[in-house]
């Protein structure tokens, strides 16, 4: 049996504050340009930046002949930290030894706080935002330390016209929110009826040779939530690793009682044999309680009100590949080639997979191509030198072949290196065997009870970069 492994990256993403000691440093300025280089936002926190400071990061990245591909620029010992929103220039500047990871991240944050304010981020919406920019900015980093930068308490007193009038009542809800540990949900949020959506969203990557061997293969997923619940709920649910297995005496009832599925989540293949999965790292939102998961290993938490991103994780060990593909490549002379693709489903007779798309590379100098498919519609793609084998659906073990003859010109130039198959597909279960045990949720103020709840589950697996090397 496998044991669920966390690795150090199991952190709350929006605690800046917990940098300490020498890589705790400060941001010297923020300079907002437009794709012309014109500053239209410029905040400065130290006296170290100088003006110098804008014109050298217009003269060496944004008119710079060749574009640089590192986002972190060093010009005169200056660190320039910048990332680009459609013809919007975000920088960061700091003369200090500054930690990367913190900047970027307050970058990221910045343009999503900006985005929940005006939109899209344009030239247009900042010259006619720029005052409640600098707002914006004089509270979510303070002389170069980012702050609380959570839109919900910022937009409890900062509107969209500028600062207003704060009564006592609001001050109290903006000071609890700000330093206490509640500050992504309000008070008195109530709904007639209490409802949980839960999505385990999985991409699956591989890197197969043409013998069928798996060179690399490994499956980021993310745990979606869209909350619907009165008052200030705990939620409580267990995922399928060994203290839960351990413990299934305990919670058995509450299992097979507390959650429906409209989409039939427990048939999923890869879970109904397994009852651990080895996760290589994870990281949650910041309203979940790690230590009662460290200690529990089970996830914890009061939800934010409406759609978030629970959790994200990475697992590379006992995925089942929803899909084979074995291909056959036969040159006959220089001016003829056979293909022949396979493509096998490896799941449950009663999933169906949709969206399946395969892409089949050939060589530049193709003249014609003469196809012939058991299922689907294939056409080839002169533009992209490439079939494309399109499939609506696809039931579980079952398999599918599509031939093609290629009409070649004499090329005596380089030899065609063969890129690999590539396929797109989607899904319903968790390839790597993730599954949700129990879902709870617990009310105890507005006393309405976790049967009363409304709850779906629904599992999405869906291709990544998916390649067969042929």
């Amino acid at each position: 049996m496998q044991q669920f492994v966390v690795f150090p990256l199991l952190t709350h993403s929006h605690h800046f504050n917990q940098i300490k000691g020498k890589e705790k440093k400060m941001i010297g300025g923020v300079f907002i340009y437009n794709h012309k280089g014109e500053v239209l936002i410029s905040r400065v926190y130290r006296d170290d930046i100088g003006r110098n400071a804008v014109d050298a990061f217009r003269v060496n990245v944004i008119h710079a002949r060749q574009q640089s591909r590192f986002p972190v620029v060093n010009i005169a010992r200056t660190s320039f930290f910048y990332t680009k929103r459609s013809n919007i220039w975000l920088c960061a500047v700091a003369k200090q030894n500054i930690n990367a990871a913190m900047v970027f991240e307050f970058l990221n944050k910045m343009i999503d706080v900006m985005q929940s304010y005006f939109g899209k981020i344009s030239e247009e919406n900042v010259k006619n935002n720029f005052v409640l920019i600098y707002e914006l900015l004089d509270e979510i980093l303070d002389f170069g330390y980012p702050q609380n930068s959570d839109t919900g308490v910022l937009k409890s007193f900062i509107t969209q016209q500028g600062v207003r009038p704060v009564t006592r009542e609001e001050q109290t809800n903006v000071t609890s929110a700000v330093t206490g540990q509640i500050g992504w949900r309000r008070e008195g949020i109530k709904y007639r009826r209490n409802e949980l959506f839960l999505d385990v969203i999985e991409s699956v990557n591989l890197l197969m040779s043409q013998q069928g061997q798996v060179l690399s293969t490994h499956v980021a997923g993310r745990v979606v939530m869209k909350s619907y619940l009165s008052g200030m709920p705990e939620c409580k649910f267990g995922i399928n690793d060994k203290i839960t297995v351990e413990n299934r005496t305990k919670t058995t009832t509450d299992s097979t009682n507390s959650t429906t599925n409209p989409n039939n989540g427990s048939t999923n293949p890869a879970t109904t044999t397994k009852t651990a999965i080895a996760i290589d790292d994870c990281q949650f939102h910041q309203c979940v309680k790690l230590s009662k998961f460290e200690s529990e290993h089970s996830i914890s938490f009061i939800p934010p009100d409406g759609e978030f991103e629970l959790m994200r994780y990475r697992t590379t060990k006992d995925i089942s590949l929803p899909f084979r593909v074995i291909p056959l490549v036969r040159e006959i002379g220089r001016t003829k080639m056979e293909v022949k693709v396979v493509v096998k489903s490896n799941f449950k007779p009663t999933l169906i997979g949709q969206k399946i798309e395969i892409r089949i590379p050939i060589p530049p100098n193709t003249c014609d191509v003469q196809l012939l498919c058991m299922k689907g519609k294939a056409k080839h793609k002169a533009s992209d030198n490439a079939i494309v084998w399109k499939m609506k659906r696809m039931g579980g073990m079952k398999e599918s072949q599509l031939s093609a003859e290629i009409e070649l010109t004499p090329n005596d130039k380089k030899k065609w290196n063969r890129p690999p198959i590539s396929m797109n597909f989607e899904v319903p279960f968790a390839p790597s065997g993730f599954k949700v045990r129990y879902l709870k949720v617990f009310e105890h103020k507005l006393n309405y009870s976790d049967s009363e709840t409304i709850k779906w589950v629904r599992y999405i697996g869906k291709s990544g970069l998916y390649e067969t090397r042929s």
